[in-house]
């Protein structure tokens, strides 16, 4: 049974799950999409700038994050007079490595990856979308419609979805719950598995691959908002939260003048029309500033977990 739901997920989802569910420590493939730049430094395009690197974690799956990402990366690229790229990787921590190699001047990322790369390397914080009002969101612990299940006791000894090793939504607050319970994912679920992105772990809720799985809440209200078929096929049975909402970021040894670009830039969108589009379609209503400490109940957490990538 266990190989055939690992044949069905990779097949239907096209995702890397992890080669032990549930068994041990959670191992997983770091996998590249073949279309994206390496590490090294960019070339010079024939004008002579240099493209800029903006990477963006998988929040979204990859298709999906193109597509929702793509605008605005060249937004910032012609705001700043350079090409701009959008990297994607399978990973969270592709992501911080590309960051911290300086593979990437510019990233989107999760909180839990963001509290990761700060304690290994200093990523620094720039600036966080503020989404419905509230630069805060929640991890939602989802079901199949059909489910009798509308507590987290009614899924002992079921299949779990997570997200990826460093999600705080998908992985961290999740474990934390269960850490209160005096569980571990290990202990309490038959069978866990890392889907790579919140909207393949909502669709393994819905076509029954997983009986349940922790999502990152902006993503949910995303997904269901253009593909409302999954409104019909899920259901929130609780929240957990509120966390500091996913940031961008850059490597602390990123030039000042170029950090000052990025942040003008990002918090500039809505003063012209094509940005205000871009941001309506992000369902973001602007790039803000926040306090460094909006991630501390992230970093509690970890800590009482003993986090390990």
């Amino acid at each position: 049974m266990r190989s055939n739901l690992l044949g069905l997920l990779w097949g239907l989802l096209t995702i890397a799950l992890i080669a032990s569910l549930g068994c041990g420590s959670p191992q997983y493939r770091q996998i590249s999409l073949a279309d994206e730049q390496s590490e090294e430094p960019p070339a010079p395009n024939r004008a002579g700038a240099v493209p800029l690197r903006i990477a963006v974690a998988g929040a979204l799956s990859p298709r999906e994050t193109r597509r929702s990402y793509q605008e605005l990366v060249g937004y910032i690229g012609e705001k700043l007079g350079r090409p701009a790229e959008l990297l994607q990787r399978q990973t969270y921590a592709e992501i911080n490595d590309l960051v911290r190699s300086g593979g990437a001047e510019l990233a989107f990322v999760c909180g839990g990856a963001y509290i990761e790369g700060e304690k290994e390397f200093g990523m620094e914080l720039l600036v966080a979308p503020q989404m419905f009002g509230q630069t805060t969101y929640s991890s939602y612990i989802i079901v199949h419609r059909d489910s009798n299940a509308s507590q987290w006791e009614h899924l002992r000894d079921k299949t779990f979805a997570f997200s990826d090793p460093l999600s705080n939504s998908g992985r961290l607050a999740p474990t934390y719950a269960l850490w209160q319970m005096g569980q571990t994912p290990e202990s309490f679920f038959r069978k866990f598995v890392f889907t790579y992105s919140h909207d393949n772990s909502i669709q393994a809720v819905a076509e029954k691959l997983v009986d349940a799985a922790a999502v990152d809440s902006l993503v949910y209200d995303y997904t269901i908002a253009r593909n409302p078929q999954y409104s019909a096929k899920t259901r929130v049975i609780d929240r957990l939260g509120p966390y500091g909402i996913p940031p961008v970021v850059v490597h602390p040894r990123l030039s000042v003048p170029l950090k000052e670009q990025f942040m003008a830039a990002l918090t500039g969108l809505r003063r012209d029309e094509r940005g205000s589009r871009i941001l309506e379609n992000l369902m973001i209503d602007r790039f803000v500033t926040v306090d460094n400490r909006a991630y501390d109940s992230l970093r509690d957490m970890a800590q009482a977990v003993r986090w390990q990538r």
